[in-house]
């Protein structure tokens, strides 16, 4: 292997944002020049069909898919993702070689009409296309009317410009990245409405067999936020979660303690099914395994899929 990286990505401005804060990461780890590195843009389906909501066409693969295809081709060297965009069972072969220090966790409520979910007026227009969104609006707020509501950051931002809905939620992360922040009308507290699985993470993926790949992006790995995530995860797996699905999950380390909640709730949000677990980072995975389980047998039939 010769002293360059190929990172493939996703070609939106927020992907992009996600690969070049990757390079910087690689290059103040390893001292290579940025010339060391090659961004290759790649197109996935959840990119290319924008005009129906990803639980018809087939959930968070489709964000993905291309960029595991061109890994195992040999055309990229490790693969920059949302986190909260990859499928909980990985195609074998393939592996996370690190999770970055991970953002701000909280969705964003972004509108012109209020200041939050509660001042909207009866009846608004909440534009969305996350089952979970919708779902944990509803439950708060039954009156809203769910708009469909697909596209990259800067095209949602311009939807509720022209009016398409009164309101939407973005992550605050991906804002953050973007330099958006300004754009937030008001954070949602975790307690208010959790986050998606992994929201905030950022994962590098790589091929098992690439050691030397695996060898360099190990330097850039942060060790408490995959320990959240992989608790996260292990309860979406446990619900074989997808886009269908509303799943939330939310897991901290604070002085040695993992800390996690989870939920899984009905489309409408009239139920929700809900769990906490508290144990040691050792036991990320079998803590989000074991909630998962529970919120599965709890919900049972009524937990869409």
């Amino acid at each position: 292997m010769t002293n360059t990286l190929r990172i493939g990505t996703r070609g939106s401005p927020l992907a992009l944002a996600q690969a070049r804060e990757t390079r910087a990461r690689l290059m103040a780890a390893l001292g290579w020049p940025e010339e060391n590195f090659e961004i290759v843009v790649i197109s996935t389906t959840g990119d290319q069909v924008r005009d129906r909501p990803l639980s018809e066409i087939g959930g968070k693969g489709l964000f993905t898919k291309e960029l595991e295809e061109a890994l195992f081709a040999g055309r990229i060297d490790l693969a920059v993702h949302s986190m909260k965009d990859v499928p909980a069972q990985m195609p074998e072969g393939l592996g996370l070689a690190a999770i970055l220090p991970r953002e701000d966790v909280r969705d964003a409520f972004i509108s012109f009409a209020a200041q939050d979910l509660q001042g909207l007026p009866q009846g608004a227009r909440l534009g969305s296309s996350s089952v979970r969104r919708t779902a944990q609006a509803l439950r708060l707020r039954p009156d809203l009317k769910p708009a469909p509501f697909r596209g990259n950051v800067e095209t949602r931002l311009q939807k509720l410009k022209d009016g398409v809905a009164d309101a939407t939620f973005l992550a605050a992360a991906g804002l953050r990245r973007l330099g958006l922040a300004s754009k937030i009308t008001s954070l949602i507290e975790v307690s208010d409405m959790l986050p998606a699985v992994a929201q905030g993470a950022i994962g590098i993926q790589t091929t098992l067999k690439a050691e030397e790949v695996i060898g360099k992006v190990n330097h850039i790995d942060h060790a408490d936020s995959r320990v959240t995530v992989t608790c996260e995860r292990a309860f979406m797996a446990a619900l074989d979660g997808s886009c269908r699905t509303p799943i939330a999950g939310h897991a901290t380390l604070a002085g040695g303690v993992l800390s996690f909640t989870g939920e899984a709730l009905t489309l409408d949000g009239v139920h929700v099914f809900r769990t906490t677990r508290a144990g040691s980072a050792a036991d990320a995975a079998r803590m989000g395994r074991d909630a998962g389980e529970e919120v599965k047998a709890k919900g049972g039939s009524l937990i869409a899929y």
